[in-house]
């Protein structure tokens, strides 16, 4: 007798259909983590590099912030040697990568770099939000203090860039506060928080060496307006003795634009990235109770 085969009922498919939705990511991956491999392998950078960098000593901190404003410095001399050759912000910005890719490479620290990583690295428990705040204003201090010091040098030895030094300091600190002010200072914060992203998604020097490029490109060819960057460029300016404005200005401006950077890179970059590691995040902080 010829027997009958009869699909599946509709329920049954659907149940199954079901089932497969529901499998979860660890056990589709190659290790136990809930989010993909990949994922997984940048979460890891990103809190090992974290807790190192969080538990710096004071004097750690300044030396290696200290020395994040020269390298800064020397893309911004790089910066103006190409604007006063071209005249052209776009050329210019290239230019300036040399200042991220001597951060890259000398593993020095700036301070709109401590958002991803550390705060990461806080939320996962590995560090304290006191140790995260003696960063960020560590840093930020000796950002300015190495970058000051290296413009004195850079203006005195290169006098011919006097020019275009108070033209383009003249576009950051004379700008009102106005919406697209506030919204350059938003992109900036996130443009620099996203090449951090980017440099830690991968192992691959050639893949870093290209995000501090496109990073370098986004934030001062299209001259975004960014705390550090931006205030060598006015200390420059400052330097030439020939500025309608000041340090009280350059203050004004910078109070707003800091905060401007803080919150495009903590939201528009940094608490998505937290979102979508939510799952590993909290195992992390459980095992960190557990201790």
């Amino acid at each position: 007798m010829n027997r009958v085969l009869t699909a599946p009922p509709p329920e049954s498919r659907t149940r199954k259909a079901f089932i497969l939705g529901e499998t979860s990511q660890r056990d589709l991956g190659n290790t136990d983590s809930p989010i993909e491999d990949e994922l997984e392998d940048a979460f890891n950078r990103m809190v090992d590099e974290g807790t190192q960098r969080l538990h710096r000593s004071w004097r750690e901190v300044l030396v290696t912030g200290f020395f994040g404003g020269t390298e800064v410095a020397m893309g911004v001399l790089a910066y103006l040697s190409v604007y006063y050759a071209t005249h052209d912000p776009l050329l210019a910005g290239l230019a300036f990568s040399v200042g991220f890719l001597a951060l890259l490479l000398g593993r020095s620290e700036l301070f709109t770099e401590g958002f991803l990583i550390p705060v990461t690295t806080v939320v996962a428990k590995r560090a304290s939000l006191g140790q995260l705040l003696k960063l960020w204003t560590g840093t930020l201090a000796a950002n300015l203090a190495g970058g000051w010091v290296l413009m004195a040098l850079i203006m005195t030895a290169f006098p011919k860039l006097d020019g275009v030094a108070v033209e383009t300091a003249s576009h950051y600190v004379e700008a009102p506060v106005s919406a697209k002010t506030l919204a350059l200072g938003l992109l900036g914060g996130m443009v620099i928080t996203l090449m951090t992203r980017m440099q830690h998604g991968t192992d691959a020097m050639v893949g870093k060496i290209a995000a501090a490029i496109s990073g370098a490109f986004l934030l001062a060819g299209l001259q975004m307006f960014h705390s550090i960057l931006d205030s060598l460029l006015i200390f420059a300016a400052l330097f030439t003795g020939s500025t309608p404005f000041g340090y009280l200005d350059w203050l004004g401006w910078f109070g707003y634009t800091v905060i401007a950077n803080v919150v495009g890179g903590l939201v528009l970059v940094t608490l998505l990235r937290l979102l979508r590691s939510k799952d590993r995040l909290a195992e992390e902080r459980s095992n960190a109770d557990a201790k």
